[in-house]
């Protein structure tokens, strides 16, 4: 991955049962966290790290090194609806879901 001649170091990790591609200095929106705003939250389930071109750690499942970052906000996506009916039967069924999330900027790999 690269941008402008340089490389950018990432690590894959893994949280709320999904995995995320956690990029130096950007921010990601992971599932919703225990977190307080303005806290530094640690990721230890590390799948895989790149250092530079020719560095990739490959964690047996996990790397010892964990990777920080720093809690943004919180917030709920838009609202999804779900609806069931049978036809002639008289049966329907409207439900809302949103699904609440955490956005987190990655301090250090």
């Amino acid at each position: 991955m690269e941008t402008n001649g340089m490389f950018q170091r990432y690590a894959i990790i893994k949280t709320g049962g999904k995995q995320y591609q956690a990029l130096e200095g950007k921010t990601i929106a992971v599932e919703k966290l225990d977190a307080v705003e303005g806290s530094t939250v640690i990721f230890d389930e590390v799948l895989l790290r790149r250092l530079d071109k020719d560095t990739v750690e490959i964690g047996q499942p996990f790397l010892d090194t964990p990777v920080k970052a720093s809690v943004i906000k919180h917030a709920r996506e838009p609202k999804v609806i779900v609806y069931k009916w049978k036809r002639r039967k008289k049966y329907r069924r409207k439900l809302g879901h949103r699904q609440s999330f955490t956005v987190v900027r990655i301090e250090s790999i």
